[in-house]
């Protein structure tokens, strides 16, 4: 009965927050209908049914969360890096090697994987991206660039290396890319790194982090539990732009083919 009683209490928690961080944005869509445009707000009664549709969702959203997602993340770390699970016990920080985290790694590649598979903006993203982009860019290598990155993170978090020096190599790969990638394409590559992250794959991925900080030894899980997301919207940017060049080198590749047998062709007919 008293977990039905916290459950409740965590709701109306929830949607009393989440009413307070809606509302700013309700009111100035309305201001701005009745101050500036002097106008009604058109389907009124649809727009209100939704705003209690967006709250209701947000609330089982955050809900869920706490009640589900972040504990199952720290559960599934804090298990992947006991003791008894890895087979031997570390006395200190300095005993931590990271080839006894292998199924960690494999574990957060999976997660990476898996929750950009149910990622809504991903998945919106990607149909437009793979019909602007004639199928040079499709939704499974922004899945794969996700998982490595994920699991590039957990490695980082195991071995207690700093953070800055990943991230400043990658971003030197970005601009790299950057400047010899299509231009088409760097517009739809930085987004990917932000529909990537999003309200499915942030809270999973945050908590495998804050888990893996907290379970191996000498890390800090405000220190090294963060940084996870970082990686996550890092990889898709560079695949993206690898994808897309790899794409237009084969494409010139086969259509210089193509026109060298042409060629061989002519010179075959027009000989003796």
């Amino acid at each position: 009965m008293s977990g039905t009683g916290e459950l409740l209490t965590l709701l109306l928690e929830t949607a009393a927050g989440t009413l307070v961080d809606v509302l700013p944005i309700a009111v100035v869509l309305f201001v701005f209908q009745a101050v500036v445009l002097r106008r009604r707000p058109p389907n009124l009664g649809r727009i209100l049914v939704g705003f209690v549709y967006v709250l209701l969702g947000l609330t089982l959203f955050l809900v869920g969360l706490e009640v589900a997602l972040f504990p199952l993340g720290k559960t599934m770390a804090a298990q992947l890096t006991a003791p008894e699970f890895i087979g031997r016990v570390y006395a200190s920080a300095a005993d931590v090697h990271w080839r006894d985290f292998m199924w960690v790694y494999v574990f957060a590649a999976a997660i990476g994987f898996a929750t950009t598979v149910a990622e809504p903006a991903l998945i919106a993203v990607s149909l437009k991206a793979e019909e602007i982009s004639g199928g040079a860019v499709a939704a499974f290598g922004l899945r794969i660039a996700v998982a490595i990155g994920v699991s590039l993170g957990a490695f980082r978090i195991v071995t207690g290396t700093p953070l800055p020096w990943y991230i400043i190599v990658g971003y030197i790969v970005v601009i790299a890319q950057t400047a010899r990638a299509d231009k088409r394409i760097i517009p739809l590559a930085y987004d990917s790194g932000g529909v990537t992250t999003s309200t499915v794959t942030v809270p999973v991925v945050a908590a495998l982090g804050l888990g893996l900080a907290s379970s191996i030894p000498g890390r800090s899980p405000l220190i090294d539990g963060f940084g996870l997301i970082a990686f996550a919207s890092l990889f898709p940017m560079m695949s993206v732009m690898a994808y897309a060049t790899l794409t237009a080198w084969w494409r010139r590749r086969r259509e210089e083919a193509e026109q060298q047998a042409v060629e061989q062709a002519e010179v075959a007919r027009s000989g003796p």
